[in-house]
């Protein structure tokens, strides 16, 4: 079960529209232009995140780091690229916290 903090951090990371349009875009990481199955394990890479969104690079960081840090996704590092993928481990215990929760 997350703690009171861990839910907290979470909800901050969720209370931006544009984050959670990245956390439901990177459920299909096949969505993305140029994306190859191969790459799915790893992820996407950031700037293709950033490309979608709309975001300055800075900001489109910052969003994806948020995220990182609240547990809802990982980064995982490929020369000078990151490429971020949901932890769906970690979404599922959230969703169980949820439902022990309320």
């Amino acid at each position: 079960m997350l703690s009171e903090e861990e839910l907290l951090q979470v909800f901050q990371a969720l209370s931006n529209p544009s984050r959670r349009q990245i956390l439901v875009w990177l459920k299909d990481p096949m969505s993305f232009p140029g994306q190859e199955p191969e790459d799915v394990e790893i992820g996407v890479c950031v700037s293709d995140i950033q490309r979608r969104i709309g975001l300055s690079p800075s900001t489109t960081s910052r969003y994806l780091t948020l995220l990182r840090q609240a547990g809802l996704v990982t980064a995982t590092r490929r020369g000078k690229w990151t490429y971020y993928r949901r932890d769906e481990d970690r979404i599922a215990l959230l969703l169980r916290t949820l439902g022990e929760v309320f």
